[in-house]
């Protein structure tokens, strides 16, 4: 089936500086894809990050390796055949955690790999080995009784070859089998010890470069508190750049509402002098107007004595109206005196007739 992922997760890929051994180099210009893969043919593992079609991490775990965290969300390793070290820094201090946790658990299974490996050589060469001694045993042990039972029965040494030649040429094949297992053996023990060297050579390697990552650890911490400082006083000067921000759009509003309010004046100041031409328009007429008034002044008094004239006839009317109503109430009354009189004069006028027609009736 090949090689297939068991865990991926996403980081920016870092590796160290190889002049200095102590900065971090990006690999990645952002987060790109980081996978575990397991190769179920050769049964290794290995972490594997591609950026576009640049292959940035291609390392190959063995037990030997370490993945060190160095900060909450910062982890690295050495991959001794890349002749380098490998930086992630991840998003979450969580994802770091279930980085570092794959890792031990592929660098186990790793070892375990090898381990087994190592068993089955060690067992294979046993069983070669005690299977040709065996082999060898039984063969010798066969000779003897066919050489003898040959020269008693033929005596002759073709019979011996005629009866032997089957046997030998399976005990050469045997032998070939054998020395080739041998060979194979001793060629895997070879590679393993120069393994086993290139292992120590890298772990010598790895533990100057944990050394010098240690340093460089110090060293980015000291930056980190020196930039952490500058950071600081930086935020300190964007607040205080900021509240002078906020008085400059404060006395730029102040001067907006200065301009709005001159404009403003202005506008009224055109609307005065319009009113000051239309009022020097009217002082050039003030004098006729003033005649005017002058003639307008005699013509009130004219006619206030006219007025007062008319009123003095008005209280003479009413005087008058006054004299002739009174005339007219003493008249009423003296005509109804008068009439009470001539209505006295009339009755006895009447009583007079009623006995003048009394005296005529009598004669």
């Amino acid at each position: 089936m090949g090689e297939q992922p068991i865990f991926t997760t996403r980081a920016h890929v870092f590796q160290i500086d190889p002049s200095t051994k102590k900065n971090w180099v990006p690999a990645s210009k952002q987060a790109v894809t980081v996978s575990y893969f397991y190769d179920s043919t050769r049964n290794s593992y290995r972490i594997i990050s591609v950026d576009g079609a640049k292959v940035i991490i291609n390392s190959t775990i063995t037990p030997n390796m370490t993945f060190t965290k160095t900060s909450q969300k910062f982890g690295q390793w050495a991959d001794s055949r890349a002749n380098t070290v490998f930086g992630l820094g991840f998003p979450s201090e969580q994802q770091l955690t279930k980085f570092a946790e794959k890792f031990q658990e592929v660098k186990e299974a790793a070892k375990l790999a090898r381990d087994r490996s190592q068993e089955k050589i060690e067992t294979s060469s046993n069983h070669s080995q005690t299977s040709f001694a065996a082999k060898m045993k039984r063969e010798s042990g066969r000779e003897t009784p066919s050489s003898t039972r040959a020269s008693s029965v033929n005596g002759t040494d073709d019979e011996k070859a005629s009866h032997g030649g089957p046997a030998e040429a399976h005990l050469k094949s045997e032998n070939d089998k054998l020395k080739i297992a041998l060979a194979q053996s001793s060629s895997n023990v070879k590679k393993w010890e120069t393994e086993l060297q290139t292992l120590r050579e890298s772990n010598a390697r790895l533990s100057t470069a944990l050394q010098e990552s240690a340093a460089s650890i110090e060293h980015w911490k000291k930056q980190f508190s020196a930039c952490k400082e500058e950071n600081d006083q930086l935020r300190s000067k964007i607040e205080e750049l900021e509240e002078q921000c906020n008085e400059i759009n404060k006395e730029k509003e102040r001067n907006a509402q200065l301009s709005r309010r001159l404009q403003e004046l202005e506008t009224e100041l055109q609307d005065k002098e319009l009113e000051l031409e239309e009022l020097r328009k009217q002082g050039e007429i003030i004098p006729e107007l003033m005649s005017e008034c002058e003639s307008v002044s005699e013509q009130l008094q004219a006619a206030e004595k006219k007025n007062k004239d008319l009123e003095e006839k008005v209280r003479t009317l009413r005087t008058e109206v006054e004299e002739s109503k009174h005339r007219q109430t003493n008249l009423k009354t003296e005509l109804k005196n008068f009439l009470d009189v001539l209505d006295g004069k009339i009755d006895e006028l009447h009583d007079f007739r009623q006995g003048l027609s009394k005296l005529g009736v009598d004669n």
